[in-house]
C-alpha cells in the first residue's frame, strides 16, 4: 500500500519536473534562434550600408578625377555605369 501511495505522488511530480525542464530548454532554443536571426539581419544591413558607402566613395573619386581632367566625360560615364 505504501508503494502505491509513493508512486502515486512521485510519478506526477517527476512528470511535472521533466515538463518544466523541457519547457525551459525549448524556450532557450527559441531565444537562441531568434538572436541568431536578428544577428544575421544586422550583418546583412551592415553589408548593404558598407556596399552603398563604397559605391559612393568610388563615384566621388571618379568625379574628382573627371574634375581634375584625368578622365574624359566618356571615360567617366563608362566607369560610372560599370560601378552602378
Amino acid at each position: 500500500m505504501e508503494k502505491i501511495i509513493f508512486f502515486a505522488l512521485v510519478i506526477p511530480i517527476l512528470i511535472f519536473v521533466f515538463y518544466m525542464g523541457g519547457s525551459a530548454i525549448m524556450t532557450g532554443f527559441k531565444a537562441k534562434m531568434q538572436n541568431k536571426n536578428e544577428e544575421e539581419e544586422i550583418v546583412e544591413e551592415n553589408e548593404i550600408k558598407n556596399h552603398n558607402s563604397s559605391i559612393s566613395e568610388e563615384l566621388t573619386k571618379l568625379n574628382e578625377l573627371k574634375n581634375k581632367g584625368v578622365l574624359t566625360q566618356e571615360e567617366f560615364e563608362k566607369a560610372k555605369n560599370k560601378i552602378l
